[in-house]
């Protein structure tokens, strides 16, 4: 699936093995923005989960002229208020230097693609309240709602 921005092309695709030190970097980097240090464990981790067949999560990678320039990190799961799925996108990142060229509407719209070929459901995600550029594009490609969340730790 491809995208044509700007000057360049964003294609999605899934990620693939020899995505992973690209995919390290950018990940590394989503750390700093949210003030987390992700140790070699938690990369180790979770590059094989995006990697495993039926681990529960999956990723896409973009690429602008021929380099990996971002990713999204979803789930699936039935949905108990309808007969689809809900999907819901945990991660979503694109390199400072791509911003603003369309990476994150790309990897959002190919995620509603993927989720739209399955039947009914809802693609959800959060952001931080202070993320106001992120806020800019969700605003335009989703409804903003009223829901309050919480975590609990564990």
């Amino acid at each position: 699936m491809s995208e044509t921005v700007g000057a360049g092309a964003v294609s999605i695709r899934a990620i693939e093995e020899r995505d992973l030190p690209r995919w390290r970097e950018l990940f590394r980097a989503y750390g700093v923005f949210y003030e987390t240090d992700f140790d070699d464990a938690v990369l180790d981790s979770t590059g094989a989960r995006l990697l495993a067949e039926g681990s529960g999560v999956d990723g896409l990678v973009a690429e602008l002229d021929g380099e990996v320039v971002g990713f999204a990190h979803y789930r699936r799961h039935p949905d108990t208020f309808s007969t689809g799925h809900d999907w819901y996108l945990d991660d979503l990142y694109t390199d400072e230097a791509a911003r603003g060229r369309g990476v994150a509407s790309a990897l959002i719209d190919a995620l509603a693609h993927r989720a739209t070929a399955t039947g009914p459901g809802t693609l959800r995600w959060i952001t931080a309240a202070d993320n106001a550029r992120a806020q800019r594009v969700y605003d335009r490609l989703a409804t903003r709602t009223s829901w309050v969340t919480y975590e609990k730790r564990f």
